[in-house]
């Protein structure tokens, strides 16, 4: 098939497709680069916290609001720049938008009137719509007239009217009590099925996705995280947010055993998902415990599962069919938590403690009942293991002021706020070979000022494999310039990149730059790898990255980029032994260590290079 007939069939199988859409406020990315597909007939959910971008995207795909870059097409049309009323799109506003001094029957023939249908095609389409949503023998009624759940019911028949090729609602439920709302949602369902309209609704409620969709997609920070079925996304999330967003997460550190078993605590378990490709023996990694998948006995001996450790009763809450516990795990048993505890929310917490949250079933609780202050085994049933690199933050600097002035520069507040990842640090007053091994850490972060290339060299030798070197007065970067030599592995570096641009309101582009000289097979070659390596990050990872091809100096190039108005972080992914790693630093990114430099870089390190590539290099 060629590649002009692969593209048809899928723009006729797709009511949906957005490409790298962003949408701009005041300079600052409020949609990033989302590119997504909703198939016909679907029913997608974007659910996400209030100013995570939602709702915006939805207004532009309904052309409410104008994006500032990308595409949006809608039943292989391309709609970015035509009207809203030639969309062939219906809206479901939150707060119904009725007009109160028109009658039911007017409103729902609204669209109809204005698009010159006649009245008895109208009357028609008005009572077979009522029907649908249940409100036959209303028409005459005002929306004064009716209540809240009904009034949401006119709006959906009144943007179905027209029969629009897709329906857009966004937070249609929310300004209703919890029965009604219920009873809506069904119906909405029901009629969603029954036409085979194409449907986004857009929610902030965990429940109202998975009760509804075919798919949900995850926004935050103006970024789709992920895309997936309600189950998969509960069972195997991919990142931190999802995870704990979609119900409660406990999230823990853990260590790789072997490729499929990671042990935590004191239970040696095989996980669930995908191994990371540098997930060798002892890495550390984060696990997802869900409170259902904790295993509760009065002693070890008794578990079904293997043994978690020993914890105490926190709390417990009653919940109808479900109770729920808080366990604190006391600290020296080697359980650790992967996300930072408010210790003030729970005053009865030891220090170092590591609290876990536990549900039961009603018949659980009656069959073991527990108080706050019980002795308590726990076991693992069940164990997932997140794909990112971002395990936790270890500051390496020598005085603990120069730790505290790292942790409050901008970016590495925002990405300690946003992961709420654990956090350790290294005094260590000279970089001398062996001291303090980093070898096993999340991502090790050190004062970039006045170090040269061979100490970033000698870290990586230290064993540091993610390294985020921050210099003193560096802003908060509003882009995020990605490259690999053409010899690198992209595959550590790009999971890195994922993990770390998901929690910054920044657009990320990857680069490559050719020499000047170089043959058109060569500037092929190059735009082949950042189409590949694209399309790689967004399968792997949901994130879909802007490229582009330069010509040039790498060095030069990357500076030029890296100096425009808005600040930028630069990453790199390197490989080769100590010597290669400073040679690499001093040729591509030597600007980045003259005095004065306020550039942040990341650098993902993937080992020494194979022996048979090394020797023809």
């Amino acid at each position: 098939m060629t590649a002009r007939a692969y593209h048809a069939q899928q723009e006729g199988t797709m009511s949906i497709r957005f490409e790298q859409v962003t949408k701009r406020y005041r300079g600052v990315p409020v949609v990033n680069d989302v590119t997504l597909e909703v198939a016909k007939g679907e029913f997608f959910v974007l659910l996400g916290a209030s100013g995570s971008g939602k709702s915006t995207l939805l207004r532009g795909i309904a052309g409410l609001t104008d994006i500032d870059h990308g595409r949006i097409a809608l039943h292989g049309r391309d709609v970015t720049f035509v009207n809203p009323r030639d969309r062939g799109v219906g809206f479901v506003f939150q707060h119904y938008a009725l007009f109160r001094n028109m009658s039911i029957a007017d409103n729902i023939e609204f669209a109809l009137r204005i698009r010159g249908v006649p009245a008895a095609r109208r009357r028609e389409r008005r009572r077979e719509l009522l029907r649908l949503v249940a409100l036959e023998g209303m028409d005459e009624r005002l929306p004064s007239q009716l209540s809240g759940g009904q009034q949401q019911r006119v709006a959906v028949a009144r943007a179905l009217a027209h029969e629009p090729g897709v329906l857009l609602l966004d937070e249609p439920f929310g300004a209703l009590d919890a029965k009604i709302r219920t009873e809506l949602r069904r119906t909405v369902r029901e009629v969603q099925r029954r036409l085979g309209t194409t449907t986004i609704l857009v929610t902030h409620d965990q429940e109202e996705a998975f009760s509804l969709a075919d798919r949900i997609g995850v926004m935050h920070m103006g970024r789709l995280l992920e895309t997936g079925e309600p189950q998969q996304l509960y069972r195997q999330p991919a990142t931190r947010f999802v995870a704990t967003f979609l119900g409660a997460a406990n999230l823990l550190l853990g260590e790789v055993a072997a490729p499929s078993r990671v042990r935590v605590g004191q239970a040696l378990v095989s996980h669930a998902g995908q191994a990371r490709p540098d997930a060798v023996s002892s890495t550390e990694v984060v696990t997802v415990l869900r409170p259902e998948d904790v295993e509760l006995a009065r002693h070890r001996q008794v578990l079904a599962n293997p043994f978690l450790g020993e914890g105490q009763v926190l709390e417990t809450s009653f919940g109808g069919g479900v109770s729920r516990l808080l366990v604190q795990v006391a600290a020296g048993t080697n359980l650790r938590a992967a996300a930072r505890v408010d210790a003030q929310a729970h005053p009865g917490l030891a220090p170092g403690a590591c609290l876990l949250e536990v549900t039961r079933t009603a018949a659980e609780a009656m069959a073991m009942p527990l108080a706050a202050g019980d002795g308590i085994a726990l076991g693992v049933r069940r164990l997932h293991v997140l794909p990112t690199p971002v395990s936790s933050f270890l500051f390496r600097a020598p005085t603990r002021e120069a730790v505290m002035e790292l942790r409050h520069s901008p970016l590495v507040a925002q990405l300690v706020q946003s992961t709420r990842a654990n956090l350790s640090e290294t005094i260590v007053a000279e970089e001398q070979p062996g001291t303090g091994t980093l070898r096993g850490a999340g991502v090790v972060v050190v004062d970039n000022t006045g170090r040269t290339p061979a100490e970033i060299a000698g870290l990586v030798a230290h064993g540091a494999r993610r390294l985020l070197c921050v210099p003193r007065g560096a802003q908060l970067p509003r882009r995020v310039i990605i490259h690999c030599p053409d010899d690198a592995p992209l595959g550590e570096a790009m999971g890195l990149v994922a993990s770390l641009v998901r929690h910054i309101n920044a657009e990320a582009s990857f680069v490559s730059v050719t020499p000047r000289e170089a043959v058109p097979a060569q500037r092929t070659l190059a735009l082949r790898r950042l189409l590949d390596t694209r399309a790689e990050v967004r399968d792997s990872h949901g994130l879909d990255l802007r490229t582009e091809v330069l010509e040039g100096d790498v060095g030069e190039q990357l500076r030029a980029l890296a100096s425009g108005p808005e600040p930028a972080l630069l990453v790199m992914g390197i490989d080769g032994d100590c010597a290669e790693i400073e040679a690499a630093l001093s040729r591509d990114l030597g600007w980045l260590f003259d005095a004065g430099a306020r550039w942040p870089l990341l650098l993902s390190y993937s080992g020494p290079r194979p022996a048979a590539l090394a020797a023809v290099l």
